[in-house]
């Protein structure tokens, strides 16, 4: 007699490792205990149809469960094994060619070109995602618009400027290029840094793109009620030129990034050239330098050229040091920081509190700035965020869209949505990698951006991992495509409910484990533990707690 499971009760787990040749299932039902419930398992792989058939007994009756296999090269030739555990089924499958080898992908194109179809495998969803290849095709689309990717209500006017977004570390770079320089005269680092603020504001028709969000001016947005900046800008404008500082013109004030990047490129390369020439260097030359650097920072200091040549105590023996600060203090005609004249919105730009709001460190954070959600006015689904000051007004006329939740077409899943490919879960894994890498830290615990509350503790255990996960039929004749997807494996903690013991014992965590912080807008954590949950809930019961950790993992 044969009976056939519930297919809604057993669940599937394929997983490998990139280059490892070996395929692992992990099967089981939360209503049945394979070790004793299960006698005489058999093993069918069915190649041609990507089915794996399981038969056992139990209870006098042969049970058959049907798994899907995904698309990958079986060795015909080694034997599948398999172990009966306690609360799963553990079944190995060996492999030609690891499932990341190149050749699978380009192998799937050609059968699905013999059979007249698209290919299984769209070889862009396991690319890791690059901002150059977004602001390379964004530039060659021509007209671009954002469209809320759940209702696709149009969020925007026709975009036709694409730029990377600067660093915020301005500090840190103005330091390294030009800190101990002989070339730091007058302080162009401190006014490379003012600068900088200034070009920041986001300007009507310019989009900047980062790795998980465009920002846009609110001039370019459609149907949104935002609180207005201008207003008290216009005022602070006035206020400065009532008090005789240097402004330019409100237009004048943003510099095109475009240009702002080939200023400080140029001025790159020339000071390497003149670093790699200390030797020959002279008076003349690093006066050129420093007058036409100054000037591109700001046209007030046009008025250096007048001067006849630079102190001699400026230009050192390279040999012996670089400079010689001695002699660096401002004359009374060199204009100060103060002819930048700074609006208030800009200041805080200095601190480079503008991070990536999708997931930024406590560095890029400002008591003065507040994040206020941005939803879609139809449909209420998350878009992004804006950063607001105590006006609760847009503080730099800029709103940050997340990537994972816009399209720039009217369908979403269509190949013409050049955001087709960011999901929550990819955006975070990226972003985790990289932090985990620059900060040597496999713990990571994620905070609240409003409360500073930790809501999520994570813990890294292989980057390099593949997988898929569904549920098995019994009905399948021929098994519906899955593929395999890069992926990190890792341990989770949902701290989102902890109470003020609990929260405690979690910086205690953090603080002996050096664990690097991270923050997020509440709802977008929320929405990762639903995700990590859901994977959780496809593994076996024994895999679901380890010293407090689920074990889980997300899609790169």
């Amino acid at each position: 007699m044969t009976s056939t499971a519930n297919p809604k009760k057993w669940r599937f787990y394929w997983e490998s490792q990139s280059q490892l040749p070996i395929l692992k299932l992990h099967l089981f039902n939360p209503q049945f205990t394979p070790l004793t419930q299960c006698t005489d398992l058999k093993l069918h792989l069915l190649v041609e149809k990507s089915l794996l058939e399981l038969r056992w007994l139990a209870s006098e009756n042969e049970v058959l469960v049907r798994v899907p296999v995904p698309k990958v090269l079986v060795d015909s030739d080694s034997p599948v094994s398999f172990k009966v555990l306690e609360d799963y089924i553990e079944v190995k499958v060996c492999l030609l060619l690891s499932v990341d080898h190149p050749m699978i992908s380009s192998l799937d194109s050609v059968i699905s070109l013999d059979e007249g179809c698209e290919p299984k495998v769209d070889v862009e969803q396991v690319k890791p995602l690059k901002m150059d290849y977004d602001i390379e095709r964004l530039s060659s689309t021509g007209d671009v618009y954002f469209y809320c990717r759940n209702c696709s209500t149009k969020l925007s006017t026709c975009l036709r400027t694409f730029e990377e977004m600067p660093s915020v570390n301005w500090r840190e770079v103005a330091d390294n290029w030009f800190g101990n320089c002989c070339c730091s005269f007058g302080g162009i680092s401190e006014k490379l840094v003012i600068s900088y603020a200034k070009s920041y504001t986001s300007t009507r028709g310019l989009c900047l793109l980062n790795t998980s969000t465009v920002i846009l001016s609110t001039d370019d947005l459609v149907g949104f009620n935002i609180p207005d900046w201008s207003r008290k800008e216009d005022n602070e404008l006035d206020f400065a030129v009532n008090s005789g500082i240097h402004t330019e013109s409100k237009d004048d004030i943003t510099m095109s990034f475009h240009g702002q990047t080939n200023m400080i490129n140029d001025i790159d390369r020339r000071l390497n050239e003149v670093c790699s020439l200390k030797d020959n260097l002279n008076i003349e030359v690093k006066r050129e330098i420093i007058v036409d650097t100054l000037s591109q920072v700001s046209p007030k200091l046009e008025d250096v050229k007048n001067v006849p040549s630079i102190p001699a105590h400026y230009i050192q023996d390279h040999d012996t040091k670089c400079c010689d600060h001695s002699g660096s203090e401002l004359s009374a005609e060199e204009p100060d920081s103060s002819a930048f004249g700074l609006l208030e919105n800009q200041k805080s730009f200095l601190d480079g509190y503008l991070g990536n709001v999708f997931m930024t460190r406590a560095s890029n954070l400002s008591k003065d700035v507040q994040w206020v959600e941005l939803s879609c006015p139809c449909c209420s689904c998350l878009l992004g965020a804006y950063p607001c000051g105590s006006s609760n007004a847009v503080f730099d006329s800029g709103v940050h869209l997340f990537k994972c939740y816009i399209s720039t077409c009217l369908d979403a899943g269509a190949s013409r949505n050049l955001f087709r490919l960011y999901t929550l879960e990819r955006m975070f894994s990226s972003q985790l990698l990289e932090c985990a890498k620059d900060e040597l830290s496999f713990r990571t615990v994620v905070r609240d951006l409003q409360t500073k509350r930790p809501m999520l503790k994570i813990v890294l255990l292989n980057p390099n991992s593949w997988c898929c996960f569904g549920y098995c039929s019994s009905s399948w004749e021929q098994a519906p495509r899955i593929n395999m997807s890069p992926a990190i494996k890792l341990l989770f903690s949902d701290c989102s409910k902890s109470d003020e013991s609990e929260l405690r014992i979690i910086e205690e965590w953090v603080v002996k484990n050096q664990a690097d912080e991270v923050y997020m807008l509440a709802s977008q954590i929320k929405e990762l533990i639903r995700s990590l949950e859901l994977v959780k809930n496809v593994l076996p019961p024994s895999h679901t707690l380890l010293q407090g950790f689920s074990l889980s993992s997300l899609r790169m």
